[in-house]
């Protein structure tokens, strides 16, 4: 029980240390977009039938590694690239606090498609919140095909390793670091 306490006590502060406010860094934005790139070039070969999302979206948001793990309460955290016509604008971190039956670990990349300006807009904005309802389509062959924009939004997810049990509620915050 104790090691369980420890870890969750580790785990929050690692949370609480990704909210905080950094200045944007282009070495840090070049190790990210490089990463992306990779993500991308995975996702796309795993379902070309993504291209889609490419070619409609005003921006979309990848994260190349969300780290996620939890007894009972659990956590995320991951950094990527903000793009708006194919180019970085913004480094994006993702942080994710959940309660709930949950044990494990996982890594995953994460792709947030935006269908209209207005709705990039508002995650520009700082502070963006996605609640529990929020759905995720996981990433395997063809399955972006009969995907869909859901309140501006289509989210993907593609799991990179690990395992993980989860019955749990929590939502992800976006902290958006503009140039």
């Amino acid at each position: 029980m104790k090691k369980a306490l420890t870890f969750v006590t580790s785990l929050l502060l690692v949370i609480a240390s990704a909210t905080a406010v950094a200045k944007w860094d282009p070495d840090e934005v070049k190790e990210y977009d490089a990463k992306s790139q990779e993500a991308i070039a995975t996702f796309k070969e795993q379902d070309p039938t993504i291209q889609k999302f490419f070619d409609v979206a005003p921006g979309y948001v990848v994260i190349p590694t969300v780290g996620k793990g939890g007894i009972g309460i659990g956590g995320a955290r991951g950094k990527g690239i903000l793009y708006e016509g194919g180019v970085p604008t913004a480094v994006v971190t993702l942080t994710q606090l959940s309660f709930g039956f949950q044990w494990g670990g996982q890594a995953y990349s994460e792709f947030i498609f935006f269908e209209d300006a207005a709705t990039l807009k508002n995650f520009k904005q700082g502070n963006f919140e996605l609640n529990a309802q929020a759905s995720a389509v996981a990433v395997t062959a063809g399955a972006s095909a009969d995907a869909a924009f859901n309140g501006g939004m289509a989210i993907f997810t593609q799991v990179k390793g690990g395992l993980m049990y989860e019955a749990a509620v929590g939502g992800q915050k976006f902290k958006v670091e503009t140039k």
